[in-house]
């Protein structure tokens, strides 16, 4: 491993620009809001728009979710975990499944079996209702930075299998960075990144370098 792996810029260096600063960025991020119920649906529209985001299709059940999602291609899909036709977690996977949009789950329970179906569909984050914008906005972020890192890895191989030892290698070295640097994980995300870039490495060479290089200071 070499020398620039081994001892990582400031924050301020690795990050080009935070992963989650959209609603203040030139392009509104384009959202579909999926929830049954109507009072909720208007109450979710209008605080997004008055936080900056584009609200390009609402639906009111989970099929009309997933075709109005292969339709708009949103950015963001903000989704109620019951509704008719379809459930959200239903809808989720698919939407997941095929790439199209991270997704925020709206649920009235923050059940952890509940939690763990959402995240095992494809969920990146979730809000427990009745909610605000101190709620939504820092989930939207958090699923859009999530979301924008699992494509950068998967996008540098074809594999699944390679895939997943991407992610899993990524997410460890994020892990290390974070306790020994102090780094966010967005911040410790685009150190390896742009170590990648840099070094003419993939992504899962640079991760795998912190985690030998971590085993090595804990041997000493």
């Amino acid at each position: 491993m070499t020398e620039k792996t081994s001892t990582p810029d400031t924050p301020s260096q690795a990050t080009d620009a935070k992963a989650g600063d959209t609603p203040t960025g030139k392009a509104k991020p384009r959202v579909l809001v999926a929830e049954d119920e109507a009072l909720i649906r208007l109450d979710l529209v209008e605080l997004l728009t008055e936080q900056g985001y584009e609200v390009v299709g609402e639906a009111a059940d989970g099929e009309a979710a997933v075709e109005m999602a292969r339709e708009l291609d949103p950015d963001l899909v903000v989704m109620d975990v019951k509704m008719p036709k379809q459930d959200g977690i239903t809808a989720a996977s698919t939407i997941a499944e095929e790439r199209i949009a991270p997704v925020v789950m709206l649920t009235a329970f923050s059940q952890r079996e509940l939690v763990e179906r959402a995240r095992e569909a494809g969920a990146m984050a979730y809000v427990v209702k009745p909610f605000d914008a101190s709620d939504v906005v820092p989930a939207i972020e958090i699923a859009m930075a999530r979301y924008a890192e699992i494509r950068a890895v998967e996008d540098e191989v074809t594999d699944l299998e390679e895939r997943l030892e991407s992610r899993k290698a990524v997410d460890q070295a994020k892990g290390l960075l974070q306790q020994q640097f102090k780094m966010s994980e967005p911040e410790a995300f685009r150190w390896i990144q742009k170590s990648a870039m840099d070094m003419r490495k993939s992504m899962r060479e640079v991760a795998e370098g912190v985690i030998d290089l971590a085993k090595k200071n804990k041997k000493r």
